[in-house]
């Protein structure tokens, strides 16, 4: 692997839970046109429907998205082939997100269905052991048939302290929790943002100026939420991320700069822009992916790249640096079921080889 040269995992829903993916499959990335090439899979492991790696080590891992949910981690050898280190049980029902905390001692782990979160120690290596603990949500909302309960849906550590924000599609909060870096204890604090019932928080993401942007999946908007005086996270905006009903917004991404903010449309199959600034965001732009129900949305450098789940295949975009606005760029390229885009670079991998087929 090249100084330059970069890869792409894709993680997919498979057999198991009625997908058409092999597992976590492998392509080459061109810096210079953004082009992906399919090498191959290179993990058979059931339905990793989300993918993060180490902040500091060569380790990929994956949410084995089961009724009896798993976690997976790999080691990434220099040709970003995986090698399997570990696979541990979540203690939940369908694990839909993960990360590791910036120190990389932990590995947090949302179970949708069961509506909790696991935490997983990590060694020295990286590699998981046995859960340390495993955190209960309560709450639910009006939508009988998607909030009868709680359901986590994203798990967001700070990188700068022990807090971590859970995403709770089903009891329309986002949760405060703090994590004991020691004993790896997770702690309810309260919530951090208390949405408009039947909101379904889904995802978040931080910006660079001190808000948090919340996707509503059963209500189809991007709400944007800063400090109150209680202390909590108050509304201070928000916006649909689509006029075309029914919409399932999936993911929201912005680049380095912040500038501009993008949200993943399931049901228009669109791509939304968002232009940022402190005073919140403002809709520019609205673009059809080229595929069928977009689960997941990546920005690497200057292309967008959509996981387009049903047509079974993902698309690429150029951004225009000037308006944000993403243009379609080549062929889509074929992918079974494929649920998330995960880039990896050569600063990431490790010696040695495993199998590719």
């Amino acid at each position: 692997m090249g100084a330059n040269d970069e890869y792409v995992f894709l993680g997919c829903y498979t057999g198991e839970t009625g997908g058409e993916g092999e597992g976590i499959a492998l392509l080459r990335r061109d810096g210079a046109t953004g082009a992906l090439t399919r090498l191959g899979v290179v993990a058979r492991t059931p339905s990793p429907s989300f993918l993060a790696r180490h902040p500091s080590l060569p380790v990929l891992y994956a949410a084995n998205e089961l009724d009896a949910g798993t976690v997976s981690a790999f080691a990434v050898a220099e040709d970003a082939s995986l090698s399997p280190l570990a696979v541990q049980p979540t203690g939940g029902a369908a694990p839909c997100h993960l990360a590791v905390t910036a120190d990389g001692r932990h590995l947090l782990v949302a179970n949708y269905t069961s509506g909790d979160v696991a935490v997983h120690p990590l060694d020295a290596d990286g590699v998981p052991g046995p859960r340390c603990d495993l955190l209960n949500l309560d709450g639910k909302g009006p939508v009988a048939d998607r909030q009868e309960g709680p359901h986590a849906h994203m798990v967001a550590p700070d990188r700068h302290g022990s807090d971590v924000l859970v995403c709770d599609l089903g009891s329309d909060r986002v949760w405060h929790t703090r994590l004991d870096p020691v004993s790896g204890r997770l702690t309810l604090v309260g919530a951090a943002i208390e949405a408009a019932p039947g909101t379904g928080p889904r995802h978040l993401l931080r910006t660079t100026d001190g808000a948090v942007l919340v996707v509503g999946e059963l209500t189809g908007d991007l709400s944007w939420f800063r400090p109150g005086g209680s202390g909590a996270l108050e509304r201070a905006g928000g916006h649909v991320t689509s006029a075309v009903r029914p919409n399932q917004p999936s993911e929201v991404v912005t680049g380095p700069d912040g500038r501009f903010v993008y949200v993943a449309n399931r049901g228009p199959d669109t791509v939304s822009v968002f232009a940022w600034e402190p005073s919140g965001g403002t809709l520019v732009a609205e673009v059809a992916t080229g595929g069928e129900w977009p689960r997941h949305i990546a920005l690497i450098a200057d292309h967008l790249y959509v996981a387009n789940e049903r047509s079974h295949n993902v698309t690429v975009f150029r951004l225009d640096p000037d308006t944000g606005i993403p243009w379609a760029q080549g062929d889509p390229v074929p992918e079974g079921s494929p649920t998330c885009v995960l880039r990896w670079t050569a600063a990431q991998a490790g010696p040695g080889t495993a199998g590719v087929s």
